[in-house]
């Protein structure tokens, strides 16, 4: 997820029971023209000492570029695999013919990945999408087509390209993909809670889940998962454990990048932490406005004390 899987959130994200991650999405091109000392792309590729293993996830349509990134990315001894993004529905993204504008053209997608497994020291897995709207799913022929290629695994999130987060995720198509390859697949989409975690393992028989926007203000969703899959009784965590964990996310935001790119980084954090409290309208648009930590610790904690009085 562009713009939120930072070394930050991820170190929150294991610390909770996440097994694996990825980075935010890095341009092969960008990667391959940036000065090295752009604070972008040193950004894009830092890692925690307490992350665990973690993919670097690539996005591109120029093979030539997708390869020399991959070759380049896996050698820097920072990452467990080069996951290539063949599923993101942002314009802009798919504007340039990558992400999930490469489920329409399967022949460049397969000769991408052949390239990247060739180049690549590491293993080469793919993020895709069951098609490209509801008239092109081809999610079974095109995850056979990038395993043929080389692709050691398959993350599918169950929607097409102009479906974007809406609708429901098609579960029974991801299954079908599972059926049709020999390599894993890990299953993504409208995974909330422990709950619909275990009736996606049930419907698609993937042994693995990604999970994306319901981590968003909930770390601890990983560990309410595996809860379930253990047969466990989870409590969600108190009140105030969840405004604790939002000051330390920003604190450790802004020791990383300073006070004024951290607080705009942290704005979005600070509103999905705060999501589901009564009256937090007006509250989410002073954290939104927030310039300083201090601000933020006050706010909190005036949303803190009226949550113990009542």
């Amino acid at each position: 997820m562009a713009g939120i899987t930072d070394q930050v959130f991820r170190g929150l994200c294991f610390e909770k029971g996440c097994d694996l991650a990825t980075t935010e999405m890095v341009s092969a091109q960008g990667f391959l023209t940036a000065p090295k000392d752009r604070n972008a792309y040193r950004f894009l590729l830092a890692r925690q000492e307490n992350e665990g293993p973690l993919a670097v996830q690539i996005f591109g349509s120029v093979p030539e570029h997708m390869e020399m990134a991959a070759a380049r990315l896996s050698e820097m001894g920072l990452f467990s695999a080069v996951d290539i993004n063949m599923g993101c529905p942002a314009q802009k993204v798919v504007g340039g013919q990558s992400g999930s504008a490469l489920m329409k053209d399967i022949p460049l997608a397969a000769e991408i990945v052949k390239r990247c497994v060739r180049a690549s020291l590491l293993p080469v897995t793919v993020k895709m999408r069951i098609g490209w709207d509801e008239d092109s799913i081809n999610a079974v022929e095109f995850a056979k087509a990038v395993t043929d290629a080389g692709a050691a695994a398959l993350t599918v999130h169950g929607r097409t390209r102009k479906q974007q987060y809406s609708g429901k995720a098609n579960w029974e198509e991801i299954a079908k993909v599972r059926e049709a390859v020999s390599v894993p697949v890990t299953a993504n989409g409208d995974i909330w809670d422990g709950a619909s975690a275990l009736e996606c393992a049930k419907v698609t028989g993937c042994a693995s889940l990604a999970i994306g926007r319901g981590a968003l203000g909930n770390p601890w969703l990983f560990r309410e998962i595996k809860a379930a899959f253990n047969g466990e009784a989870y409590e969600k965590p108190p009140f105030e454990e969840i405004m604790e964990t939002a000051l330390r996310h920003g604190r450790e935001m802004i020791a990383w990048k300073g006070e004024k790119s951290g607080m705009l980084e942290m704005r979005k954090h600070l509103g999905w932490y705060v999501t589901g409290q009564r009256g937090v309208a007006k509250l989410r648009t002073r954290l939104n406005l927030a310039t300083s930590l201090s601000e933020v610790e006050q706010l909190l904690a005036t949303l803190l004390r009226r949550e113990t009085e009542e």
